[in-house]
């Protein structure tokens, strides 16, 4: 079995064409949380022309909402969201400079287009690893939204997370391929 490669965030247009689906990454770096309500605030924004929080361009956004962290520990358990939630708004956050996504289960076809067109990515994260997740993260802090609690926007500094290339800038989706017809 191919050993996992390790990618380095900021994720650009070289690094996710370089990206297949059913690569295994182990992905360093910063990258950003988000959840539905984040999403629809910023969409909101972005469509009424205001500044942003945070700027998107070139960022990677984890579909996540961690739990407190216990004394002495960065973050608490954090696992992946389901990502069809997000399906909505990911074309819009593509378009304003979302290079990466991370979450779990299928994407819609409008999504796939998205990451064809803005040559981005979208990495599964396993489910029911939240506890093992965090040990990746080595620094969280809260940049937008605070008033949303756990589903508030967090930059976090993330080392060796493992993640699997769903789907690519080649319009490949690793669910179709295999496990052709079988919804997920």
């Amino acid at each position: 079995m191919k050993r996992p490669q390790r990618i380095h965030t900021p994720l650009t247009e070289a690094i996710c064409e370089n990206l297949h689906a059913g690569d295994r990454i182990l992905l360093s770096g910063s990258i950003i949380t988000g959840r539905d309500t984040a999403h629809k605030r910023l969409a909101r924004l972005i469509t009424e022309g205001s500044d942003l929080p945070v700027n998107l361009d070139g960022e990677t956004i984890l579909y996540a909402a961690p739990t407190p962290p216990r004394p002495g520990r960065v973050i608490g358990s954090i696992g992946p969201t389901t990502s069809y939630r997000m399906d909505g708004y990911a074309p819009l956050m593509m378009e304003a400079g979302i290079r990466g996504m991370i979450g779990k289960g299928s994407r819609s076809a409008a999504v796939r287009d998205a990451i064809i067109r803005h040559k981005g990515v979208y990495l599964g994260a396993m489910g029911g690893i939240a506890a093992l997740m965090s040990e990746c993260i080595k620094k969280a802090e809260i940049i937008a939204y605070e008033d949303l609690g756990p589903e508030a926007i967090m930059r976090l500094e993330i080392e060796d997370l493992p993640l699997i290339v769903i789907n690519d800038v080649a319009g490949r989706d690793l669910y179709e391929e295999a496990l052709p017809g079988v919804p997920v």
